[in-house]
């Protein structure tokens, strides 16, 4: 049987998640969606609870969708909807799992490569986050999990941008872009988003596209060119190798995060077994540090694309597409975490190439 797409939703406390799943909820868009709530056991913060309480767990919307608040054991919930599927007691062919507000979304995500049953059902298609325009400057300083929903996204939908000028959303997305260049960047003001950007993004396939925003890559070369230039503005108040390439912002922002990316590119080949052994060092090491990393690499010895892909220490890669006769060759990768020392990891790759 097909594996049922499931998105994971997160977002900080008061984003507006609850406002976009009533939406997927109600709207007549002819997809039966199975939506758990994941409260981890604490009240439901949101004042619309999706449910009013009918001492049932499971409730059959009306176009279709089914509704499923869980405080206990997310694997739990999804074989049970998955035995009813089964059993012909429900009806759904896709799965939105939302998070509590103050949640870090790795190890739902994780829920789906360590539990066979899980594995067996369910496919990860992605991890959507909403950030609330008008609080995550401040959420972004203040707590570690708002910057963890950013470094895990797939794609981030924006709310309540009504509420800020365009200078601070400017500054707002610059800021989003450099701890997940990878993640394209929409809007969901009151809910309304089209369905397409939550569901079937597939930001969990091994596919050959590693898209990153053009100007954090522009940012990247900057950094790397003028690397030596600029290491005395760091000094003292910058002791994390992650953020030099953050020079581009002009200065003029004070908002230093743990989590950021950068970025690996070669037009040389990598030497398959030394890049594997590194590259295993690496998870090893850093596994607990590394939110999500990606790469499609140009390997010795064969002329097909390599894409590798990971969460924390697990890790999966995969045989692409051949090479294109005119496509220009080379490796790209792109890591997001807290705190990595960009140094080793962009040396160490360096002595894998052949």
């Amino acid at each position: 049987m097909a594996l049922t797409p499931t998105t994971i939703l997160t977002g900080f406390l008061g984003a507006g998640k609850t406002t976009l799943l009533n939406r997927i909820l109600r709207e007549d868009h002819g997809l039966r969606i199975a939506v758990i709530e994941n409260e981890f056991g604490q009240e439901n913060i949101d004042n619309e609870i999706l449910v009013q309480d009918t001492g049932e767990q499971i409730v059959e919307m009306n176009n279709g969708c089914v509704c499923c608040t869980v405080r206990g054991d997310l694997i739990e919930a999804l074989t049970t909807l998955a035995r009813k599927r089964d059993a012909g007691e429900l009806h759904f062919d896709r799965v939105v799992i939302e998070t509590t507000g103050l949640a870090n979304p790795g190890p739902v995500a994780q829920t789906f490569f360590v539990d066979e049953e899980v594995n067996a059902h369910y496919m990860l298609d992605a991890v959507v986050t909403v950030v609330d325009a008008r609080h995550a400057m401040q959420q972004l300083d203040e707590h570690e999990e708002a910057q963890r929903q950013v470094g895990f996204a797939d794609t981030m939908l924006l709310s309540k941008t009504d509420l800020v000028n365009p200078e601070e959303l400017d500054a707002l997305e610059t800021r989003l872009k450099r701890i997940n260049p990878r993640a394209p960047i929409g809007r969901s003001d009151f809910g309304v988003v089209p369905i397409a950007e939550v569901l079937d993004i597939k930001g969990f396939n091994l596919n050959d596209k590693l898209e990153l925003d053009p100007d954090f890559l522009a940012a990247e070369e900057h950094a790397h060119e003028h690397h030596h230039d600029h290491d005395h503005e760091h000094g003292e108040h910058c002791n994390h190798p992650s953020h030099q390439h953050a020079q581009h912002d002009h200065h003029h922002s004070h908002h230093t995060d743990d989590i950021a990316a950068f970025v690996f590119k070669s037009e040389r080949a990598f030497d398959p077994e030394r890049l594997d052994n590194f590259l295993g060092s690496l998870v090893q090491v850093f596994g607990p540090k590394m939110l999500r990393y990606k790469g499609v690499l140009l390997m010795h010895g064969t002329d097909r694309k390599v894409v590798f892909q990971g969460v924390h220490q697990m890790m999966g890669s995969d045989l692409g597409p051949k090479w294109g006769e005119t496509e220009a060759r080379g490796s790209k990768m792109v890591f997001i975490g807290k705190n990595l020392p960009k140094d080793v990891f962009i040396r160490g790759l360096e002595q894998c190439l052949v």
